[in-house]
């Protein structure tokens, strides 16, 4: 994989005062590949310059100037950047504990260091300890007394103040706006407009406590061939892989990403939609040195997740978390259209050199192919 570097800030606070304070404490972390850092920088100080002047680019400066920020957003569509954010409901999480900020940090200190890692093991971490910014700085504390070194060999987790680095402002003004897309005191007629505009850029948003509740993915209102059986074992074995795998190869990250793609798409798409190989693969390549290519994509991603029991629906549209039996009959007939006419290629090779050897030759007659010699056999020779 490329090298990346990552910059991240928060957005909201620990106060359960959901009245005046927020409902949402956010934190966004910006994804830049290392090599194109310099370029970007020259990108975002051209923006600094058009909407900030003198000052530093942040979301609270632009408030609720809605039309300002959605110019600011557009001008940001340009650059080449990725999001993974965290996105916590406080009024989600229940428990006094939570009402305490040590115990309010500790608890986002760890499902950030999971999420951050587990995608990125490698990774130069910039962080704003500027101001009010009092979770970055528990979160480098956090780091510094559980980050394993020798586990992840080469990453790096660094402090930069957010005058110093326009990586740090950019992370300030996408935990902003997904503050104004999320969070009940900031929310307006414009947030889904403000969503439109990054959601090319968002490529993980997790949020928390997990939404990893079936109820919340049921289609049961809108599909009336939604088949819950169906759709919570597919949904169950997604969530479960998700959370127990750790991105320490680049066949795991894929692997995860694809699976988070399929539950974004699973939310946002309609139940029936597919969606292409192609859009996966756009996705997962993202900061890799050459692309995923299809193939690999087909056999590594798709193909070993199924080896380990995920249910996933195919068709030639694409993919899908399959929601009714129907979805599992097209995968059944996607594959039977591929699997049988090779099966019949390899009958045919086989009776030819049968027929021009007398019988005397058969090339299923090995031991690697006794399972497929019998396949074939049987169904050249069906039961009556």
């Amino acid at each position: 994989m490329k090298k990346v570097i990552a910059f991240a800030d928060e957005f909201g606070n620990n106060s359960f005062d959901f009245g005046t304070q927020g409902s949402h404490f956010i934190i966004a972390s910006v994804i830049i590949n290392q090599d194109e850092l310099e370029v970007i920088k020259i990108q975002l100080e051209k923006i600094r310059k058009q909407f900030f002047q003198t000052g530093e680019i942040k979301s609270s400066k632009v408030s609720k100037n809605h039309i300002r920020r959605i110019l600011i957003l557009k001008e940001l569509q340009k650059i080449n950047f990725s999001v993974y954010a965290v996105v916590i409901d406080k009024k989600k999480l229940f428990g006094e504990g939570f009402k305490y900020k040590q115990s309010f940090y500790k608890y986002l200190n760890g499902i950030l260091y999971k999420e951050l890692y587990r995608t990125f093991p490698q990774l130069e971490l910039k962080v704003d300890e500027h101001g009010g910014n009092d979770f970055m700085r528990s979160f480098k504390k956090y780091v510094e007394k559980n980050h394993i070194r020798n586990l992840f060999a080469g990453s790096d987790f660094q402090i930069q103040k957010s005058h110093n680095d326009l990586g740090v402002q950019l992370a300030d003004m996408m935990a902003g706006t997904l503050g104004y897309i999320f969070d009940e005191l900031k929310k307006s007629d414009k947030s889904p407009e403000f969503l439109e505009l990054i959601k090319d850029k968002l490529h993980s948003l997790n949020h928390f406590p997990k939404k990893y509740k079936i109820e919340d993915f049921s289609e049961k209102a809108t599909f009336s061939e939604y088949d819950e059986t169906i759709a919570t074992l597919g949904l169950n074995r997604v969530f479960d892989y998700i959370d127990k795998t750790t991105g320490n190869t680049t066949d795991n990250l894929d692997r995860i990403n694809f699976l988070k793609l399929l539950l974004l798409y699973h939310q946002s798409n309609h139940p029936r939609k597919f969606t292409t190989s192609a859009e996966f693969v756009r996705h997962i390549s993202v900061n890799r040195k050459s692309p995923l290519t299809k193939e690999r994509f087909s056999s590594n991603v798709v193909g070993n997740l199924r080896d380990n029991g995920i249910l996933i629906a195919s068709s030639r549209d694409g993919y899908k978390i399959p929601t009714s039996a129907s979805d599992m009959k097209k995968y059944i007939n996607h594959g039977k259209s591929i699997v049988f006419p090779v099966l019949r290629r390899i009958e045919e090779c086989r009776n030819a050199i049968l027929l021009a050897t007398i019988n005397e030759y058969d090339i299923l007659d090995a031991p690697d192919y006794i399972e497929l010699k019998e396949l074939i056999e049987k169904l050249s020779n069906p039961p009556h």
